[in-house]
């Protein structure tokens, strides 16, 4: 296991250590699976923590790279490659209902202009079954006070349905957070997005921006039941795979549970740190 996995895995089973910032202990049951991709490109990726799932290459083999710190290893996810887990092998990050909720965290460095470039989620657009995924890049943002979209780039995004399919009166789905703050590309970044059963935010480097209609977005129907695939890199969309991830990714990681801004700041200080 690389440096950068003990680093993580020690912060969060580890119930004596607390936070800088807010002095509070992250319980060992809110990190539910940390992917390193440790593993040579042609296998399956497996995560370390609660539950040991596996992501199946999807248009592979993808290459293994070296990562952000001495010792570290990411993975190059060119446009049209992707990871996947199938419906039904992984419950535990299968989030749904009035009471979901969650953290996907990553560590990315994109490569690409190219719009709309899904991280992680449960995002099968062709056949409405939506329940959320965090993307870059978007080509609009959402104003959840009118319920328009304006011109952006480069932000993250925290999609989130409670229909499944596009929201009510509109052609897609546009309930989804934007992060003000930007991800430049090929630089090491920290993204992450969060949903605590009301609310969808979505961070840089830990940083959470409020921007009021944008960050956070509001949804309170929970989450939607989409029994749908697991996917990295890539989401269901018009009938095909699209949205492509294009660059290198490292320590995805979900929990169950909205962590805070603090939590999030202070593990994107744990990985900086660990950068050569």
């Amino acid at each position: 296991m690389k440096p950068l996995s003990l680093v993580l895995l020690s912060l969060f089973l580890s119930l004596g250590l607390h936070l800088i910032a807010g002095e509070k202990p992250l319980p060992a049951d809110d990190l539910v699976c940390l992917w390193d991709f440790d593993e040579e490109p042609g296998s399956d990726r497996v995560s370390t923590g609660q539950q040991k799932y596996q992501l199946e290459e999807m248009n592979g083999p993808i290459k293994r790279t070296e990562g952000r710190a001495e010792g570290e290893n990411a993975v190059r996810i060119k446009s049209g490659q992707y990871f996947r887990i199938v419906d039904g092998g992984f419950k535990a990050i299968d989030f749904h209902g009035p009471d979901a909720q969650f953290t996907v965290t990553a560590w990315v460095r994109r490569h690409s202009k190219a719009r709309w470039q899904a991280v992680a989620g449960i995002w099968n657009e062709s056949e409405k079954k939506r329940q959320y995924c965090l993307f870059m890049n978007a080509s609009t943002r959402s104003d959840s006070r009118t319920m328009t979209r304006l011109p952006t780039r480069d932000e993250v995004h925290g999609h989130v349905s409670d229909v499944g399919g596009p929201t009510e009166g509109k052609p897609f789905c546009i309930t989804y957070s934007s992060s003000v703050a930007t991800v430049p590309l090929k630089e090491w970044v920290f993204v992450a997005m969060t949903f605590d059963g009301k609310a969808s935010r979505a961070y840089v480097n830990g940083k959470f921006v409020a921007e009021e209609g944008f960050n956070p977005y509001p949804l309170k129907g929970g989450l939607f039941n989409g029994n749908a695939e697991f996917t990295v890199g890539a989401v269901n969309r018009s009938g095909v795979m699209g949205n492509f991830l294009d660059g290198e990714l490292d320590e995805l990681a979900i929990y169950s549970r909205a962590l805070t801004e603090e939590e999030l700041l202070e593990l994107a200080k744990q990985g900086q740190e660990m950068e050569k």
